[in-house]
């Protein structure tokens, strides 16, 4: 089936919207933030305690491929559901542990609920989200900002280019946790054997001896 000339106008215009969103967020990194973000993880790593990702909607997608990420690098992440989180499962949660709360408004009724339970039993929270006024920009220990103005379609609604600015920013934190932690290929192999990820790096391995 080919493309027609509008739907290619159409493509064509995203992907430079995205382009442009993307170098804006790049520009918009506070390094400082992600600094003390990085401390407040190894602090917490240091005094036993644990990290944990959530979020509502497509944020709650990205917080399991940021636990994965973390935790294959170096630092033991895990997912906290946005909604169950106030039914119960906050108890996964101890006081002193470290939540990475995202959310690209900042102000969904659902993730306040469980912040706001979260805080009350002694967690600290890195807000992520694309509103700097919002009420989870205030409400966080530290706030990383993740914001675009647009994402790229017709509609501006469907979560596009905000979800790939939350993986930006987060992903820059897992490279500066990885190199703290100075990640060596041996180590990454240990949490990631399999696939072909896993085969390429025992090969690498293989070929250094």
């Amino acid at each position: 089936m080919s493309v027609d000339n509008n739907e290619k106008e159409i493509l064509k215009q995203y992907l430079d919207v995205s382009s442009n969103e993307m170098k804006k967020v790049i520009s918009n990194i506070d390094y400082s933030k992600l600094a003390k973000a990085e401390k407040m993880i190894l602090d917490a790593e240091k005094n036993k305690n644990r990290v944990h990702v959530t979020g509502i909607g497509k944020p709650s997608h990205i917080s399991g491929y940021v636990a994965s990420l973390l935790s294959s690098t170096g630092t033991p992440a895990y997912v906290l559901d946005g909604t169950e989180a106030v039914h119960g499962s906050s108890g996964q949660v101890v006081p002193g542990d470290v939540v990475i709360a995202i959310s690209n408004s900042g102000e969904t009724n659902e993730l306040k609920a469980t912040v706001t339970t979260l805080k009350r039993n002694g967690a600290k929270i890195i807000s992520v989200s694309g509103n700097r006024e919002s009420w989870l920009a205030n409400e966080g220990d530290i706030f990383l900002f993740a914001g675009v103005d647009a994402e790229g379609d017709s509609l501006n609604k469907a979560p596009r280019t905000s979800v790939i600015a939350e993986m930006i920013v987060l992903q820059s934190l897992s490279i500066m946790l990885q190199n703290s932690k100075k990640l060596t290929l041996e180590q990454y192999a240990k949490w990631h054997p399999g696939g072909s990820i896993g085969k390429s790096i025992r090969e690498e391995i293989q070929n250094v001896k």
